[in-house]
C-alpha cells in the first residue's frame, strides 16, 4: 500500500506532467481547428470542426518540403559524426593514460558553462573565410563539438571493467581494436544518449542556422517556420493567422519525437549509467 508521502510525490509528479504536455496537447488540437475557432478564450480542447487546411497551406504555399529535408540532413549526419568523435574522446579520457588527461577532461567541463551565444561571432568569422557560410557544412561542423556527449561517454567508460581490456591486450589487441571491438559494442545505452541529445539540438538549433544560412533552399526547419510563417501572419495588416504556423510546428515536432521514443528505453539507461564510477 501507497504511503501518504509516496501518493503526495505522484500527484506532484502527475501535475507536473499535465503542465509540460498541456501545450502541446493544445498545438495538436488547434492545428486541426479552423482558423476562427483557435483564438476563442476559453480554449475548445475538443474542435467542433476538424480540418486539413491549416496543413495543406503550410505545404502547398511554402518550401517546407525542402526545410525538412534539409534538417534531416544537417541532424542525422551531425548525429552519426557527433557519435564516433565522442566515444572516441570518451575512451581516451577514460582509459587511456598520458600526460595532461585530466587537466583536459576539466577544461572540457568548463567549457560546458560557456554561453552558445558567446560562439557565433568567431563562427561566423572562421566559416566566412572558409568560405562556407550558406552550406550544409556550416551547420553540421560546430555542432559536431557536443562536449555533453563526451562528458556522457566518458563515465560510461570508466564503468566498463577494466579486466576486459586486459584480456585484450594480452592477445595483441591495439587500443583502436579494444575500443571498436570490445567497448564499443557494449556502449548501446551512452551512444543512444548521445544520439538523442545530439539530433534533438541539432533539429531544434535556431539561432547558428539563422545567421549563417541566406538561401531559401539551404534553410532548416525552425528558420524557415520564423521567418515565413511569421512574415504570413501579419501580412496585409490582416489579423495574425495562428493555423499554419501551429500546422508547421506540429509537422516540426514529429521528426524529434519519433528519435526521442524510439530510443527512450537507451536513453535512460545511458543517462542512468553515467554515475556507476568515477
Amino acid at each position: 500500500m501507497l504511503s501518504f508521502r509516496k501518493i503526495i510525490l505522484y500527484t506532484l509528479m502527475l501535475i507536473s506532467v499535465l503542465f509540460s504536455i498541456l501545450p502541446l496537447i493544445w498545438m495538436i488540437v488547434s492545428s486541426i481547428k479552423p482558423e476562427s475557432q483557435i483564438p476563442i478564450y476559453p480554449p475548445r480542447w475538443i474542435p467542433s470542426v476538424i480540418t486539413w487546411e491549416n496543413f495543406l497551406s503550410v505545404i502547398s504555399k511554402h518550401n517546407f518540403g525542402r526545410w525538412m529535408l534539409n534538417s534531416i540532413i544537417v541532424a542525422g549526419i551531425a548525429t552519426f559524426i557527433t557519435i564516433f568523435i565522442d566515444a572516441m574522446a570518451g575512451y581516451a579520457l577514460a582509459c587511456l593514460y598520458f600526460v595532461g588527461r585530466n587537466f583536459l577532461f576539466n577544461l572540457i567541463v568548463f567549457m560546458l558553462l560557456v554561453p552558445i551565444p558567446v560562439t557565433v561571432i568567431p563562427l561566423f568569422l572562421l566559416f566566412s573565410q572558409l568560405h562556407l557560410l550558406d552550406t550544409h557544412i556550416a551547420l553540421i561542423l560546430p555542432t559536431t563539438a557536443n562536449i555533453t556527449g563526451v562528458f556522457i561517454m566518458r563515465q560510461f567508460f570508466l564503468g566498463i571493467p577494466g579486466e576486459l581490456e586486459d584480456a585484450a591486450r594480452i592477445d595483441g589487441c591495439s587500443p583502436f581494436k579494444i575500443w571498436s571491438q570490445i567497448v564499443l559494442p557494449l556502449s548501446g545505452p551512452s551512444l543512444s544518449a548521445v544520439a538523442t541529445l545530439t539530433f534533438v539540438s541539432s533539429w531544434n538549433n535556431f539561432l547558428w542556422p539563422l545567421i549563417a544560412i541566406n538561401s531559401d533552399n539551404s534553410r532548416t526547419l525552425p528558420v524557415g517556420i520564423a521567418q515565413y510563417m511569421g512574415a504570413m501572419s501579419g501580412a496585409s495588416g490582416s489579423a495574425p493567422n495562428y493555423g499554419p504556423p501551429l500546422a508547421s510546428a506540429v509537422m516540426a515536432t514529429i521528426p524529434a519525437l519519433i528519435v526521442f521514443f524510439a530510443l527512450q528505453k537507451y536513453f535512460v539507461q545511458g543517462i542512468s549509467f553515467t554515475g556507476i564510477k568515477g
